[in-house]
């Protein structure tokens, strides 16, 4: 299987380097998976979360170019570590004995081919709890298809609905149509969400956005496409914690109009479009006064 890095088409990009070789595409992952760090994480939505946290594994690099990215010296800087596929399955496993409620692959897409062997190899182990894959959307569907029957829950951003936003922010054709194609197959491989007795999920779909400032007709548009394309017990997780950082604060002429944190007036609209559309399932964020308080405060 791992082959396929030899020409890498992965992801949507469709690079062709030969990553065993050394070759850099777009998202500058090489042969070996890397990551920056493994954590018990406790600020994702409360059904991933739960009491005892979620098992996250964040990976290094990322095929999207976000200029507002909070996690960039791990996405865009490349911060990490090389590790072998048994050493990812070790991981998993050292993360179920500290008794978290699943596996949360974090910016996985490069790596997906490694993942499948990790997870192939933890399960011969024992792991036996949720694996979530926790994306930005930006999937190709051939590769999403290798993945059923290893992924629970699949986590996917839809950040754009208006392309040309996709392009100047996160420096992508066709973002809209290509997310949305692809977060339809993760509902084909999941179909609708299922919780446990204590409001953990189990199996099932829930879809981030993150509204950006003076872009609230794009949020509409993400918000109105998931109503009419996505099974209401599926989830909706709105997320208002965009603070300028990264390129925007470097560049603040080029990136002015998302140069500062949402509004009262424009969460309000967002909150309001919510309630208009009927969401059966979801959450939304609190509106935070401070770059500091960005860490995720969830009501259902």
């Amino acid at each position: 299987m791992l082959k396929k890095i030899e020409k890498c088409n992965i992801c949507p990009h469709r690079c062709m380097v030969n990553r065993k070789e050394g070759e850099i595409g777009r998202c500058k992952s090489g042969a070996k998976t890397k990551i920056a760090l493994y954590s018990i994480h406790k600020f994702e939505e409360p059904c991933i979360s739960g009491e005892n946290g979620s098992g996250t594994v964040f990976f290094s690099n990322c095929n999207l170019n976000c200029v507002f990215c909070q996690n960039y010296e791990i996405s865009q800087k490349g911060l990490g570590k090389e590790i072998e596929i048994e050493d990812l399955a070790n991981i998993f496993l050292k993360q179920q004995e500290k008794g978290v409620e699943n596996i949360n692959l974090v910016t996985p897409t490069s790596y997906v081919l490694q993942i499948i062997e990790a997870i192939k190899i933890a399960k011969n182990n024992g792991l036996n709890i949720p694996i979530i894959y926790n994306t930005n959307g930006y999937e190709k569907i051939e590769t999403l298809k290798m993945l059923e029957g290893y992924i629970d829950i699949y986590l996917p951003d839809l950040k754009y609905a208006e392309n040309e936003k996709a392009k100047k922010y996160s420096k992508v054709d066709n973002y809209f149509e290509i997310a949305t194609e692809a977060i339809k197959e993760m509902q084909r491989q999941v179909g609708k969400s299922i919780l446990n007795e204590k409001g953990m999920m189990e199996k099932g779909l829930i879809i981030r956005h993150l509204v950006l400032p003076n872009a609230i007709e794009n949020s509409k548009k993400v918000l109105k496409w998931i109503k009419e394309n996505i099974y209401e017990e599926n989830y909706v997780s709105i997320m208002a914690q965009y603070f300028p950082t990264y390129l925007v604060k470097e560049n603040n002429e080029k990136y002015n109009e998302i140069n500062r944190k949402l509004n009262e007036e424009e969460w309000e609209k967002i909150e309001n479009y919510i309630e208009k559309l009927g969401f059966k399932n979801g959450y939304i964020q609190e509106l935070g006064e401070h770059e500091e308080e960005y860490v995720p405060k969830w009501w259902k």
